[in-house]
């Protein structure tokens, strides 16, 4: 604002009293300036210092001083720079209707006094007078629009920064949720399996030394299952910047496998096929597989069944499948676990749906709907 005032100053103190000086009536026509000339030039530049804190104000008494100026008759230079430095800021700021207000209205003054003044209006200094209001009004919008647009442009960019960082934590949040998955259906069901197998060595090794060692072979059989898909898991993680390593994710072809590991615990394990096997998408594949794994694995820990049936039905536009039991089903105020939990969000994430209750002729069953 200090840099302003004292540019606008000087260009209206030299412009004026200068040229006033150095006429022919020299120190005379200076004389007509004081006091109300120069008093008026300094009401129409001082509040300048105030340019940015207080526009509105400042653009009234500098555009006021610089049009009360004019028709008192004193040298016509260029003090109408200061209201025009003020008229310029206060629209630029987005005061619009008191920038165009002020400069017309200051417009139609002095054209009206110049008429008065000379008995007709002076068509050059009229047009000249009226370019002059309207470059400064119009300049003052084309920096208001610019502001305008610059600020738009920054809160655009920081609205797409913001959706970004959320786009980055939803992500971060599906991958853990994803992995915690992954960790649960591979660790739970094979560490399920391990601790029915050595509860049951532990009790025939004395007695039934061979039923003992088949159990143990089958807690070796799910312990190097179990390292397998851990390392699996790990290699997809240790990849940052080249191409994960993967292997075959697990699919309903390897269900026999799951089977046996389930009937090494002494539970019998019925398998059925409805429809014509056919290959499926991977993500479907792998999922209808960690479904009846995970279904599989609370038979094991929860039910007390002896016989569960899984059943996997192929239709032209998906995969069903069923894993029932013949257990115990479960007690009033069943609350499903993070396993169920994770069964539906898989077959939910795919399209499809997953109900799990117990069923109506005892025992517990799954079922799961995936389209393809």
């Amino acid at each position: 604002d200090l840099a302003v005032t004292a540019v606008v100053a000087g260009i209206s103190f030299a412009s004026t009293v200068f040229p006033v000086a150095d006429a022919p009536e020299g120190l005379a026509a200076l004389g007509r300036l004081l006091p109300w000339g120069l008093l008026l030039m300094v009401l129409a530049v001082a509040p300048l210092l105030w340019l940015s804190t207080f526009p509105v104000p400042v653009a009234v008494v500098s555009v006021l001083a610089t049009t009360a100026y004019y028709p008192l008759g004193y040298p016509d230079n260029l003090v109408i720079v200061a209201g025009a430095a003020a008229l310029f800021n206060v629209v630029s700021l987005g005061y619009r209707r008191t920038g165009w207000l002020l400069g017309l209205a200051q417009y139609l003054i002095i054209h009206v006094v110049e008429t008065v003044h000379f008995g007709a209006p002076r068509l050059g200094y009229a047009l000249g007078m009226l370019a002059w209001v309207l470059v400064v009004l119009v300049g003052g919008e084309g920096i208001r629009k610019h502001r305008e647009y610059r600020d738009m442009a920054r809160r655009h960019s920081e609205e797409a920064e913001r959706t970004r960082e959320e786009e980055a934590r939803r992500r971060a949040s599906e991958e853990r949720l994803k992995l915690a998955r992954e960790v649960h259906d591979v660790i739970a069901h094979h560490i399920s399996l391990i601790n029915v197998q050595a509860g049951s060595a532990l009790y025939l090794i004395d007695s039934q030394p061979e039923r003992a060692a088949e159990a143990l072979a089958a807690i070796k059989q799910a312990s190097q299952e179990t390292l397998r898909q851990l390392r699996a898991i790990l290699g997809v993680l240790r990849a940052v910047d080249e191409e994960a390593p993967r292997s075959p994710a697990p699919g309903l072809d390897r269900l026999e496998e799951l089977a046996a590991g389930v009937r090494a615990s002494g539970i019998g394990v019925r398998l059925e096929v409805v429809g014509t096997p056919r290959q499926l998408g991977a993500g479907v594949d792998a999922a209808a597989y960690r479904i009846v794994q995970e279904a599989l694995t609370n038979v094991v820990r929860h039910s007390g069944a002896g016989t569960v049936t899984v059943s996997v039905g192929y239709a032209p536009d998906g995969v069903s499948v069923r894993v029932s039991d013949d257990g115990r089903g479960c007690a009033d105020g069943f609350a499903p676990g993070n396993g169920i939990a994770g069964m539906r969000d898989r077959a939910e994430a795919l399209g499809g749906e997953l109900t799990a209750a117990p069923a109506p002729g005892g025992g517990f069953a799954v079922r799961a709907w995936l389209p393809d």
